[in-house]
């Protein structure tokens, strides 16, 4: 006898039916997170083994970033998109990291290096809240602005967005960090931008911010000093000159292949923060041009998948968060390559997913996971009836 046809079970449909979602996101993300915990032990192995005794030092405290962020983003993967438009969600996620910059200041709490106070210090563990708030502002902006489609269009309806946005840069600029303040603005910029505020009123918020950096520099003698190093390093090559002329000699070193890796002359001690803020210029010197230019690849293949996955969103809070994300991940990952190349004055921003730092590595994971959940949002959409 013949037997009857079977019907298509969801276990048989092919893998693209079964709504993974855009799974190179993640995998891109781990493989760069990974390369981060190799890069940031070549870049602070000697500096480690003077300061505390012990090469893996900084290693050891970014691959445990590593072990609680790879989790995070898993769960975070699995996330219900439409719950984290909540009211209630979007304003803890406003709420706490503006609570967190203000306990920052906090005698006892807050935690000053190099003349900053950017951290809390919780026992042996230091939180920099200021990475949390650049994903909570992109959050409650987004669920704002999906609400009100049409008010943020104008310039009243976008107060909101406009006062959030500010009260972070205000409380980021007198840690101070003129550096992550100038990442917030240009991602909030973002957000006005794709959440379809009118040009005219556009300008009118782009030009007073443009207007406010000089200002901001000139404000401050050690920013003014910083400005003077980039337009001229060599004039003080042993004082506000020296970390950049630092980078370009181990760039320049690097050459098209690089000296191997483990083999940067300039971690021992020449290039400061080489683990951190300028490890992009180790990288550059044991790995060359082209291991730079690989890397990059990578990075710019991440911000395309964000991008894509933000043009198939299916409604404008989707669209609006995976923009966000994917703008926080690009505009640091520019500003930290044109500060290394000695494109723009230096600023101490990381490198996302590969400078030493557990709170910007374990927060970037997850939010790559969040990135990730509205893909599988996306294709679950379009493959139901």
């Amino acid at each position: 006898m013949r037997r009857k046809a079977e019907k298509p079970s969801a276990r048989r449909l092919p893998l693209r039916k079964r709504n993974r979602g855009d799974i190179s996101i993640l995998i891109v993300c781990v493989v760069l997170a990974s390369f981060g915990v190799l890069a940031v032990y070549s870049a602070s192995s000697y500096n480690a083994k003077v300061q505390y005794g012990d090469e893996f030092y900084f290693a050891k405290k970014q691959l445990l970033g590593f072990v609680i962020g790879l989790p995070l983003m898993l769960l975070a993967g699995r996330l219900n998109i439409d719950k984290l438009r909540g009211k209630r969600l979007r304003w803890v996620f406003l709420l706490l990291p503006i609570v967190l910059l203000a306990l920052v200041f906090v005698p006892g709490i807050g935690k000053s290096n190099y003349g900053a106070t950017r951290w809390i210090g919780i026992g042996p563990i230091t939180i920099q809240p200021s990475e949390l708030a650049k994903y909570g502002f992109v959050l409650f902006a987004a669920a704002y602005m999906s609400e009100n489609m049409d008010k943020v269009r104008t310039l009243k309806g976008s107060i909101p967005v406009l006062l959030a946005g500010g009260v972070i840069c205000a409380l980021i600029l007198i840690e101070p960090n003129m550096s992550i303040t100038m990442c917030m603005g240009l991602i909030m910029l973002c957000m006005l931008f794709v959440g379809g505020m009118k040009m005219r009123y556009f300008l009118l918020i782009f030009f007073p911010v443009l207007i406010a950096v000089p200002v901001l520099i000139i404000a401050e003698p050690y920013r003014l000093l910083r400005l003077s190093a980039f337009l001229d390093p060599w004039a003080s090559p042993k004082d506000e000159g020296y970390q950049l002329i630092q980078s370009l000699y181990a760039l320049g070193n690097g050459g098209w292949f690089g000296t191997g890796l483990f083999h940067s002359r300039q971690k021992y001690r020449f290039l400061p923060f080489s683990e951190s803020d300028f490890i992009l210029s180790i990288i550059g010197e044991e790995l060359g041009f082209i291991g730079i230019l690989l890397l990059f690849a990578a990075a710019v293949f991440l911000i395309w998948r964000g991008i894509r996955v933000a043009t198939r969103a299916k409604d404008f809070f989707s669209f609006l968060l995976a923009s966000g994300i994917t703008a926080i991940y690009a505009v640091q990952t520019a500003l930290n390559a044109l500060v290394v190349s000695g494109a723009i004055p230096p600023t101490g921003l990381p490198l996302p997913l590969i400078s030493s730092g557990n709170t910007s590595l374990i927060i970037t994971m997850a939010f790559m996971g969040v990135l990730y959940a509205v893909s599988v949002r996306n294709e679950r959409l379009e493959t139901s009836p």
